[in-house]
């Protein structure tokens, strides 16, 4: 007997999030051989093996320690393995960087809030708000006349799995954002903040000093 639609949903993004993250950290150096290939598809696979008493596929297992990955998440995942194998150049980096900054700021916004750090909760917001899809329209129109087209797409995608149900949850939120996504928007922001302050600070360097005779 095969499980809800909805548990199917969550367990293949999960096993599409692996799968993306190891072929990345297989190919980090040597790029994508056959055998990272084979490596990868052997993990999809091996995570769909029923396992324990119950007779659950292995993914079932993950997702009690992940809980449910956001439809954001899956997608850019799937979007980087898709263009790793087929040897496609990866999303322009003032792209990365738009995307980035937008789950950071919005991780910093829902989670403290929804932790109980303020008066208002903000995860009530994705029970259908007006108020926040009009900020998510406002938000893809402005990127969009800027040129960027990864994160309305993103947007767009989760707003279309949130209205056919796709996962368990009925909040908005859980299809825009997870805490994993957040992390690792976070720290890419950080990481990108660190990189422009040193690449600065060895400009203002080399400018100071003086030139040879």
């Amino acid at each position: 007997m095969f499980p809800p639609a909805n548990d199917l949903i969550a367990m293949l993004g999960i096993n599409l999030v692996l799968s993306a993250a190891c072929l990345r950290l297989l190919s980090w150096r040597c790029g994508v051989t056959p055998w990272t290939k084979v490596v990868t598809a052997a993990v999809f696979v091996l995570l769909w093996c029923p396992v324990g008493a119950a007779r659950l596929p292995l993914v079932a297992y993950v997702r009690g320690i992940s809980s449910d990955l956001s439809i954001s998440l899956v997608a850019i995942a799937c979007l980087g393995m898709y263009q790793r194998l087929r040897g496609l150049p990866l999303v322009a980096q003032r792209e990365r960087t738009s995307v980035n900054l937008a789950f950071a700021v919005g991780a910093l916004f829902l989670y403290p809030l929804a932790l109980g750090w303020g008066d208002w909760d903000a995860y009530r917001l994705g029970w259908g708000s007006w108020a926040l899809w009009v900020v998510l329209l406002v938000l893809s129109l402005a990127c969009w006349a800027k040129g960027f087209r990864l994160l309305p797409a993103l947007l767009a995608l989760a707003l279309l799995a949130w209205v056919a149900g796709a996962l368990e949850s009925t909040n908005l939120w859980d299809y825009l954002i997870d805490p994993w996504l957040a992390i690792a928007a976070i720290y890419q922001c950080i990481k990108s903040l660190v990189g422009w302050g040193l690449a600065r600070l060895r400009g203002t360097h080399h400018g100071a000093m003086p030139s040879s005779a």
